[in-house]
Order: C-alpha cells, then structure tokens, then sequence
C-alpha cells in the first residue's frame, strides 16, 4: 500500500511537532531549575552566521503549518518580517500550529494530490506539485529547522536525547 499524502506530511508534522513541544517543555523546565533567564536559549545560535534558536521554531511551524496552508492555496511565499517572540511565545506558536494541524483532514489534503503550489520569493518562481513541494522542499527544511533548535537546546545543557527528537512512533496495534 502507497503512503497517503496526508499520512506523509500532517502525520509526520505533527508527530515532530508533538516532540518539539516536548524539547520547548524540557528547555524551560532546565532555565528555571538552573536560574537561567530563557531569553539566552531565544538568542542563541549554534555558529554567529546561523539565525537564532527564535527563527529555528518560528520556521518549524512555518515549514509544517504554512505548508499545508500553501498546497491548500496553491501558493507559497517567504513569511516575511517574524515577531520577536519571547520562549512562552514560542511555545504558543508551535501549540498554536500542532492545533491547526489536528483539524485538517485526509481528504483536504488528498485533494491537493498533483494540484500546482507556486513558490515565489526574491524574484524567483517554482511551480510545485503539491507532493513535490511537500517532500522536496518543505519537509526538509522542517527537519533542519526542528534539528537545529534541538541542538541549541542541547548545546545550552537541557538533558535531551534522541528519543525527545523522535517523538511518539507509530507502532504497529
């Protein structure tokens, strides 16, 4: 049987978001136990050329959640200028974009199958299939992201391993 679209994208976003709001949990529970003001993770950066942890789950949700907003309308572009959010507001954001997720259905996304998502940015322009723009281009980029943050947090000493990463599998009943 053929993996669905839907399974390959919202299933999988929403089982790494699951885990990303588990590593945020951990991260704040290690700033408070250790008397570390939460701002320092916000503003931190794996090397001084990446973007901080901030940008790293802000994109994680635009790279899960605006995704799926994109193959739904066809287009897809930049997000554009972010708010400063502190870590609560962090939190919020990918709460916000595991919520969303949970109310979209199979069917709205296996009716997106083959349909054109349109990228455009900076003065370049792609023409996606829905399936293509989602495992090319959108998947990966959610990956990096989440990976990212998950090693400023280890790298800022919140114990964290693999499985906080993971997140729950989907074993066989």
């Amino acid at each position: 049987m053929a993996i669905s679209l839907y399974d390959g994208s919202v299933t999988s976003y929403l089982q790494i978001l699951d885990a990303v709001q588990g590593y945020l949990d951990k991260g704040l529970t290690h700033c408070q136990v250790n008397d570390i003001d939460p701002t320092e993770i916000v503003e931190s950066r794996i090397f001084p050329d990446m973007l901080p942890f901030r940008f790293q789950v802000q994109s994680v949700a635009f790279h899960s959640l605006g995704a799926i907003e994109a193959i739904k309308s066809g287009v897809v572009g930049m997000p554009g200028p972010r708010p400063a959010h502190d870590y609560a507001g962090l939190q919020g954001l990918i709460a916000d974009a595991r919520e969303a997720l949970r109310r979209v259905t199979p069917e709205e996304i296996e009716a997106r199958e083959g349909a054109d998502v349109v990228f455009e940015a900076r003065g370049l322009r792609r023409v996606f299939t829905a399936e293509g723009f989602l495992t090319s281009f959108s998947l990966p980029n959610f990956h990096f992201h989440a990976t990212t943050a998950y090693n400023i947090l280890r790298s800022k000493g919140v114990p964290v391993g693999k499985f906080d990463y993971v997140g729950a599998l989907r074993l066989k009943p």
